[in-house]
């Protein structure tokens, strides 16, 4: 999502991006000012990116599927998610607004609505468990930048004809 970004250079690291658009567009801030709320943000993302996301991997997958057996991945992945979501959940369910960490869009929704929407659709992960991470994801595909954003909708995107 965010290797495209023009930076000079092709940067597949997200949080890198993210600083990148962070300095680059100072009006729209993704962090917050307040420095506690700034840390929750940094912290929903450091769990999806470093704690969810890599452990479903495509070669990750391909691994547990080749070493523990064929449909053993999906298992395993939604056990992951879930150690990830647990903990996402117990930081924001209290102090969630509209969005995760308030009414406005920041750092960690741009983190969680592509993984719950993958959860969700890619992983069949139950999100009873998760009921702010469930009121989040309604919430993300009501928004207009969350929809352009969907896997469907990008130029890259399998035809469906």
């Amino acid at each position: 999502m965010f290797s495209k970004v023009k930076i000079g250079c092709c940067s597949t690291c997200f949080l890198v991006s993210l600083q990148y658009l962070e300095d680059k567009y100072p009006e729209r801030p993704l962090l917050p000012q307040d420095l506690k709320m700034k840390a929750l943000n940094l912290q929903i993302a450091s769990i999806v990116c470093s704690g969810i996301q890599p452990l479903h991997n495509l070669t990750v997958l391909r691994f547990i599927e080749q070493k523990v057996g064929t449909g053993e991945s999906l298992p395993w992945t939604q056990q992951q998610i879930d150690r990830g979501f647990t903990a996402a959940e117990n930081l924001i369910k209290g102090c969630a607004g509209k969005y995760a960490t308030g009414d406005e869009v920041q750092l960690a929704d741009v983190f969680l609505a592509p993984q719950i929407f993958s959860a969700v659709t890619r992983f069949q992960v139950n999100m009873s468990n998760y009921p702010t991470l469930a009121r989040l994801h309604d919430e993300y595909m009501k928004h207009p930048a969350f929809q352009a954003a969907l896997p469907d909708r990008q130029p890259d995107a399998p035809s469906s004809t």
